[in-house]
């Protein structure tokens, strides 16, 4: 049974969700402990000051709050709450979801069955394009493609679902977009789709948001593909989110030759389902879709068993949580390379080299699907070609294929 906020109740949800030390652990406490959010929010003061040894609560001034939610509209986004008919069931279903997401976009969306394909932001070719191959065929068949809108397997699993539907997560606030050169992507997506975020509007994105990103990645789908991963990438997290929640674990796998492809080579290892083609996920997701293994956990009221996922900046009124280890020291999508995924202006000899070295890996690739990786035209990706062959850098394979030629043994 659904429920509809008014504009005041939903201002109310905001002013205690972005108070300090509030996630959404805390919000829930303190909504059921009160009887609602404004009933929270005007008790506060007086439980704080007679609680002893307690994590602070700061209480976002009102007035900031309406800021937010104002300029949020003004956006062309909307805030919908947990509980509301046009919040994601899938999401509802994880521990500690978040009370309220802001959304930009289409929210019928979110009423399709979906799969999250997330992978390397320094993907090679092969990675790229199987991610696109993947996106495609997985959409025919009316599957909604979600991912972290980061550079690599994200971005390209993104461009290959805009015909057929997308999800783009962001681990900032919608006016924070990460990264910036994304912006033209992002707006493609809430016209094909919807972008999602739990974080205020003009949020930086930090390094520890983009695990918190990943949980709401995996929980809006029912099952999440790796593509790639090193063994200490960031998609890793979000495959232990899917695991947490209950959802099916896909991974591609990849040359033991190949650091691109540890980590999921780790993840089959460890009992995820095998990825080589979309009918390998529809087979699993199917039975699920047409009702005939009804996931109760994913689309009834009963609330979800507890997991142990981890959540920062609140207290839950019974201390801190703190940044497990076992995330704080993975690497998240900082900074770094960055693909186009469309031709561009041809970029200096050398630098073009580079970027066409760094997508070749031992797994061969046709020409054409480099070339769309490195943002080339097919002719400037063979130039750069002809310079690593005669430098016996590259392998040449039937069907216009390349791979890195492989190293000293």
């Amino acid at each position: 049974m659904s429920v509809a906020l008014t504009d005041a109740q939903k201002l109310d949800w905001l002013q205690l969700i972005r108070s300090e030390n509030v996630g959404p652990r805390t919000f829930r406490t303190l909504v059921n402990k009160f009887g609602g959010a404004g009933a929270a929010l005007a008790a506060l003061p007086d439980f704080l000051r007679a609680a002893k040894g307690q994590r602070a609560i700061r209480i976002c001034d009102r007035d900031d709050a309406e800021r937010e939610y104002e300029a949020t509209l003004a956006a062309g986004a909307r805030f919908v709450a947990l509980g509301e008919e046009d919040y994601p069931a899938p999401l509802r279903a994880i521990e500690a979801a978040p009370p309220l997401i802001a959304v930009r976009g289409q929210t019928h969306v979110f009423r399709r069955p979906a799969a999250a394909i997330v992978g390397s932001r320094n993907a090679s070719a092969a990675g790229l394009a199987f991610a696109e191959r993947l996106a495609r065929g997985l959409g025919r068949e009316g599957v909604v493609i979600v991912s972290g809108l980061a550079r690599g397997v994200d971005a390209a699993a993104h461009r290959a679902s805009l015909a057929t539907g997308a999800i783009g997560v962001l681990a900032g606030g919608l006016a924070r977009l990460y990264p910036p050169e994304h912006a033209a992507l992002a707006d493609q997506i809430a016209e094909a789709g919807a972008l999602v975020t739990e974080m205020p509007l003009d949020r930086e994105p930090r390094g520890r948001d983009f695990p918190r990103r990943n949980r709401l990645v995996s929980g809006l789908s029912l099952a999440t593909i790796v593509v790639e991963a090193t063994r200490r990438s960031g998609s890793l997290i979000t495959a232990r989110f899917a695991l947490e929640q209950g959802r099916e674990l896909f991974a591609a796998p990849g040359s033991p030759l190949d650091p691109r492809a540890e980590g999921t080579n780790d993840l089959l290892r460890n009992g995820a389902n095998f990825c080589t083609r979309p009918d390998d996920v529809m087979d699993v997701l199917r039975p699920m879709i047409e009702g005939e293994a009804p996931r109760r956990d994913l689309f009834g009221e009963e609330p979800p068993a507890p997991h142990s996922e981890p959540l920062w900046d609140e207290t839950d009124l019974f201390g801190a949580v703190e940044t497990p280890s076992a995330v704080s020291s993975l690497a998240f999508d900082e900074p770094g390379p960055a693909f186009a995924q469309a031709p561009r202006a041809a970029p200096p000899a050398r630098d073009a080299v580079e970027i066409v070295a760094g997508l070749l890996g031992p797994a061969p690739v046709g020409v054409d699907d480099l070339a769309r990786a490195a943002g080339m035209t097919a002719a400037q990706a063979r130039r750069a070609l002809m310079e690593l062959e005669l430098a016996r850098k590259i392998e040449r394979h039937g069907g216009d294929r390349v791979s890195a030629a492989p190293g000293p043994e």
